[in-house]
């Protein structure tokens, strides 16, 4: 896999579970059926055939009931069972985050946790760029495909819309490759 594929991907996943699907985003997505036929075809076919309203509408009640009422995608919520979040370097993600040079502004941002899915892949999205292969295979390897595999997959069967359904599986599939390739490269 190509770098800007690898950067692009990472950034993709990161916004999409930063927050809801609005009409700007939706348009952008529409004019990238490449892209929606290798999240899958039931999303290419269903987002290009369903009129923008009410895709929008779905799409938010998925993200919403996936990601903020049932279950959210933050790593120490995952992983503790208190499901408390560590701030500062209590936190062991932003311990790594700081140990190579990431620096996290949570004030610029409505998430609150430096271990939420979005930051985790804006943290690979810019070691990525950094062209730094070791740390972003310690990553994966400790945190993001530790505790985010395990998570999709359970998350796809709540999963309501076919856009929500294939994101889980392109997940844990791009995740599991990514780590392969970094391994790979590094051997």
């Amino acid at each position: 896999m190509q770098q800007q594929q690898r950067i692009f991907f990472y950034a993709f996943l990161s916004r999409l579970f930063s927050d809801q699907i609005d009409e700007s985003y939706l348009k952008e997505l529409k004019k990238n059926p490449e892209l929606l036929e290798t999240v899958g075809q039931d999303t290419f076919e269903w987002i290009v055939n369903t009129p923008s309203e009410e895709a929008i509408n779905k799409l938010n009640i998925d993200f919403t009931s996936m990601f903020v009422m049932n279950a959210q995608p933050i790593e120490s919520f995952v992983l503790d069972a208190k499901q408390d979040t560590l701030v500062g370097l209590q936190n062991p993600v932003m311990q790594f985050y700081f140990e190579h040079g990431y620096d996290v502004n949570m004030n610029e941002t409505n998430i609150m946790a430096p271990d939420h899915i979005s930051i985790e892949l804006g943290f690979m999205q810019a070691m990525i760029q950094k062209a730094e292969k070791r740390p972003q295979l310690e990553f994966l390897q400790k945190h993001l495909a530790r505790w985010s595999v395990p998570f999709f997959m359970g998350m796809k069967a709540m999963a309501t819309t076919p856009f929500f359904r294939d994101i889980c599986d392109f997940y844990v599939e791009f995740i599991i490759a990514d780590m392969d390739y970094i391994a790979s490269e590094l051997a």
